[in-house]
């Protein structure tokens, strides 16, 4: 039965268009690995091209999603065998023995100054912030403050979790740099100074690990452009 005609061997590709071919694919799918996959996936951008596109960002809020389901999962570990290790406490009795005062002597004679008494000082009151943040976080939820800094320059910033404690990551990006200056986990308050590594974005990721809502309160003051939210 006739179906279809058999090619000739002019029309088969050569065995140099077959390699050509191959090695253009394989050019195309390393490009596409560098400037696309690795920033988006694992917050790797060697090219700068990730976070010009905003895959770099990406890659780095998945790290990090993923440090702490990790660190959840190794906690409730912890914990569950620190229940089942626990034992009763040992009750024991304390005295506290009493205190007796010997009276005052009499014979002594209070000496009375004839110095006027100096003035009192002036209440000082507490710093001023050039803004402040109010935020309710659900469980769950995340949110994503940044400073816009100059390189060298230094801000004051007070924040604190109310309803519970809090994680967060205090990092920086601009120019094609990143940096991560601190992490922490189950913290309810925190305030310092953040002083910018380079000219860019500076400031905190935070997210709400409780079974409840919480509100996050943030106040910074100091050497910064303006104070943005990302998330």
């Amino acid at each position: 039965m006739y179906n279809t005609d058999i090619p000739s061997r002019e029309e088969l590709p050569s065995t140099a268009r077959l390699i050509r071919s191959t090695i253009i694919a394989a050019i195309v799918a390393l490009i596409l690995l560098v400037t696309v996959v690795m920033p988006a996936e694992y917050s790797v951008d060697p090219t700068g091209a990730g976070r010009l596109l905003g895959l770099t960002e990406m890659g780095e809020i998945k790290e990090q999603l993923a440090e702490e389901a990790a660190a959840d999962e190794a906690a409730e570990m912890v914990a569950v065998q620190s229940s089942a290790n626990q034992t009763a406490p040992e009750v024991t009795e304390t005295t506290n023995a009493e205190s007796v005062e010997e009276p005052a002597s009499t014979s002594e004679t209070e000496a009375v100054s004839t110095e006027p008494e100096p003035s009192p000082e002036p209440e000082t009151t507490g710093p001023q912030w050039q803004d402040e943040v109010r935020v309710v976080l659900t469980p769950g939820e995340g949110t994503e403050f940044k400073l816009t800094m100059d390189e060298g320059a230094v801000a004051r910033f007070s924040w604190v979790s109310e309803g519970g404690p809090i994680n967060y990551d205090t990092h920086g990006d601009g120019g094609g740099q990143s940096i991560s200056y601190e992490k922490g986990r189950g913290v309810p308050e925190d305030e310092g100074e953040l002083e910018a590594a380079f000219t860019g974005n500076h400031g905190w990721f935070f997210r709400n690990r409780n079974d409840n809502d919480i509100t996050l309160v943030l106040r910074t003051d100091g050497d910064y452009g303006q104070l943005k939210k990302m998330l």
